[in-house]
């Protein structure tokens, strides 16, 4: 990706990427290229292999770039319109995050630098380090000076800031002005933290129409900040009653959190004050990330994790094989959603809450407590039943490829194996009912669902 964003910035009309942004942009990579010829403290004395994970690298491979890339590819291109004033600027803005991604990776890597970016909205962001706020609330200048892992900060009408970089995430300031980046510590004992980015600027993309339905990333206070780590310390505990594979799996492909505003629920329960509820989601561009709001219980936190990696696999998965040619028409009937949802949007589902369904199956089947065992088993019978009724639609679809007809196989196979170990059948009837008014409801407001030859 980053290939591709210098290839098209170098083949950029002048009167996009004026010379002088593209002269910076190529600095910067300069400074990124010393920063990856350093290898971590313990390999030191040794060449450095192909792709070895040098802090350069390491810093380039956070979920969080990969939406910045996307964005600045999006403003080079041809659907990015006449290369107006505020398009110039915007887009010289956006290029100019290289230099932060630079300085931090050198700054970690322990390259000595010198170099001036420009804070942006009133702050300046070192990824993985943290965040200055500027004495102005616009762009400021500031001049970035590193050497023997501390960095100085200077900016016009202020006092210099002194910030001495730590290991893994974060950098210490006495100054009032810097807020170091945070992270939670390891899902496992000996595992490194997890970042808990509320800080970079290209966690939301500016007139994004996706996700629309998610409340907005949000900057955490200490009382927000404290509410993750209880919810957190006991998330490996619930994955592992719902699987091994879950810990492991959380371990191998989350890399970040994502803080997200708690959502106003459209239909609050009087008795609910506060009428907030939660959300979540994924990001194709961001492997590895999870934006959420605070979980309220490592349950909720735990479940969280297991659905939105079963997106963040299959996104992957659909990017390395074509599953299906069908069209991007929002026709199918799924339980889980009010709207009609295109055929792709039905797979991820069907495969999100099929993962659901086996989660809660294990953690019932394990729990010891009598009222989490009954919760268990009623979340189970929901997901199953609603992967119940959406299934016919994926399997019965001609436009499904032989790897896609494979797959879909699969959860076929994975939904017929979960009625080894039943549900009690209060709860089963309760979720078949809830399924049968979810559908009757939609058809009343959209009409019958579609239904292929095969089905």
């Amino acid at each position: 990706m980053l290939r591709a964003l210098l290839d098209a910035a170098e083949g950029a009309d002048a009167a996009v990427l004026p010379a002088g942004a593209r002269a910076r942009l190529r600095e910067d990579w300069q400074l990124l290229e010393t920063a990856d010829r350093v290898l971590p403290a313990g390999d030191r004395g040794s060449p450095a292999p192909p792709y070895a994970t040098t802090p350069a690298r390491a810093r380039l491979l956070d979920p969080l770039v990969g939406l910045w890339v996307r964005h600045c590819l999006r403003g080079l291109g041809p659907e990015a319109g006449p290369p107006t004033e505020r398009r110039v600027r915007e887009l010289g803005r956006d290029l100019g995050h290289l230099g932060a991604l630079a300085a931090a990776a050198a700054a970690r890597a322990g390259v000595s630098f010198t170099v001036r970016l420009t804070a942006r909205d009133g702050a300046l962001v070192l990824p993985s380090l943290g965040s200055l706020r500027t004495a102005g609330p616009g762009e400021t200048p500031v001049d970035v000076d590193c050497a023997d892992g501390r960095l100085t900060l200077r900016q016009a009408g202020a006092a210099a800031v002194v910030v001495r970089t730590e290991d893994g995430i974060g950098a210490w300031s006495t100054a009032p002005g810097w807020t170091p980046a945070y992270a939670l510590p390891g899902l496992l004992p000996d595992g490194p933290p997890l970042p808990l980015d509320d800080l970079d600027p290209y966690r939301t993309v500016r007139g994004d129409p996706r996700h629309h339905e998610l409340s907005s990333p949000t900057a955490l206070d200490e009382t927000a900040r404290k509410r993750w780590p209880a919810a957190w310390s006991g998330t490996a505990d619930m994955l592992r009653l719902g699987g091994e594979h879950r810990v492991t799996e959380a371990v191998a492909l989350l890399r970040c959190l994502v803080p997200l505003a708690e959502p106003r629920r459209p239909d609050p329960d009087p008795a609910d004050t506060a009428g907030t509820g939660s959300c979540s989601g994924t990001r194709r561009e961001a492997f590895g990330a999870l934006f959420s709001s605070a979980p309220p219980t490592p349950a909720t936190f735990a479940a969280t994790i297991v659905h939105e990696l079963q997106h963040t696999k299959l996104c992957v998965l659909s990017d390395m094989l074509d599953l299906h040619h069908a069209g991007p028409q929002p026709r199918h009937f799924a339980p889980w959603r009010p709207d009609p949802r295109p055929y792709d949007g039905l797979l991820q589902g069907v495969y999100s809450h099929l993962a659901l369904a086996d989660f809660f199956q294990r953690c019932a089947l394990r729990a010891e407590h009598p009222g989490h065992r009954e919760t268990a088993w009623s979340e189970h019978a929901r997901y199953r039943a609603q992967v119940a009724a959406a299934l016919p639609a994926l399997v019965g679809s001609p436009e499904l490829t032989a790897p896609g007809r494979r797959f879909v196989d699969q959860l076929v196979a994975t939904h017929e194996r979960l009625a080894e170990f039943p549900a009690p059948r209060g709860h089963t009837a309760r979720a078949e009912a809830s399924v049968n008014e979810a559908r009757d409801l939609w058809t009343r407001r959209h009409g019958p669902a579609v239904r292929h030859p095969q089905e």
